[in-house]
């Protein structure tokens, strides 16, 4: 499924307020002294493009170490005797901020769907994180640490977001931001097209809105989703956040079917057009990406995916001819068994 975006219309001093190239110099200031901080690698792949390879990010395998940590350190620092932690994840989310939890020396509750691998429970045990099975998928799961939060008065560290819970959500989109200034650093010139894979909608609207700001209206922004889970797609054609139907997908990380609200209304009209893709497609780009020296989940992948699976009307709707410099986000490595 492929939609143009009808709503599209320029970045505004209302969106740079939220998300702009200048929370990703703060963030990267933050991140400076870590320890574990350094740029991740961005690799040309011929025929396919540019891929900014989180594979290794931090040590956590994913791009979300940006994000939920960040937003952590920064509770952390307001209140360092503060309440635990609490957060619900399709798994690198929780990673993130258990790592933050722990570096900030405050306990931190994890709450993961049944259908998330226990390969994920496992991790976040090793960083010192309480880890909880609730729901049968993502949303369930958020529902939980909600519930939790709630209950106990605990710090809900949440990767979506909602009315009345927007403030920490933005903190981790900041924090995503990093990885897109890093790429305006390793390569000069400004990406043509952005292909970025959403479940909520963190990283694409995180991705929306530093693209914006830091080289303007001209890039074409995709939003990539899997068919199982078309949440933003849905959202867009309806001109409001929506709950999609969803279907099985084996798109674990983007399984999800309710959008983040503060991620939507950037994405509703800073994003060009969103389309779906299969899992079988998103498996194939991981493959291909594989043979090229990247090694990714098929949800790592499936940004790539979606480029791939454009026929050639799309193709020229969004003017991919054979001089655009794409930019893909290989989000995660290969999730490894128990």
């Amino acid at each position: 499924m492929f939609f143009r975006n009808p709503r599209r219309s320029p970045y505004t001093a209302a969106d740079r307020a939220m998300i702009g190239a200048e929370h990703a110099t703060q963030a990267r200031a933050h991140f400076a002294g870590h320890r574990a901080y350094r740029p991740t690698p961005l690799r040309e792949v011929p025929g396919i493009g540019r891929v900014k390879d989180e594979s290794s990010r931090m040590g956590l395998g994913s791009f979300k170490a940006l994000g939920g940590a960040y937003a952590v350190h920064l509770l952390a620092e307001r209140d360092q005797e503060g309440a635990p932690f609490v957060c619900a994840s399709a798994g690198n989310h929780g990673i993130s901020v258990a790592s933050g939890a722990r570096e900030s020396g405050v306990r931190c509750v994890v709450y993961l769907s049944h259908g998330v691998p226990e390969t994920f429970a496992q991790r976040l045990r090793a960083l010192g994180a309480d880890v909880r099975r609730a729901g049968d998928d993502y949303d369930g799961s958020v529902a939980a640490a909600q519930r939790a939060a709630d209950e106990h008065g605990w710090r809900l560290v949440a990767d979506t977001s909602w009315y009345g819970y927007t403030e920490i959500p933005i903190d981790v989109m900041r924090g995503y931001t990093v990885l897109f200034d890093e790429v305006g650093e390793q390569d000069p010139r400004p990406p043509t097209h952005v292909f970025v894979q959403a479940g909520v909608g963190g990283l694409a609207g995180a991705a929306a809105g530093y693209v914006r700001d830091r080289w303007g209206e001209e890039p074409v922004i995709v939003v990539v989703e899997p068919e199982g889970a078309p949440c933003l797609i849905d959202s867009a054609r309806a001109g409001k956040p929506v709950r999609a139907e969803g279907a099985p997908t084996t798109l674990g990380r983007l399984d999800c079917l309710e959008p983040s609200l503060v991620a939507f209304r950037l994405l509703e009209h800073l994003a060009d057009a969103f389309m779906t893709i299969t899992d079988r497609q998103a498996e194939q780009a991981a493959e291909l990406l594989a043979r090229h020296g990247v090694a990714l989940s098929a949800c790592g992948a499936a940004g790539a995916a979606g480029l791939l699976a454009l026929d050639d009307a799309d193709r020229a709707a969004l003017r991919l001819g054979p001089d655009a410099r794409v930019l893909l986000v290989g989000t995660e490595g290969p999730v490894k068994p128990v």
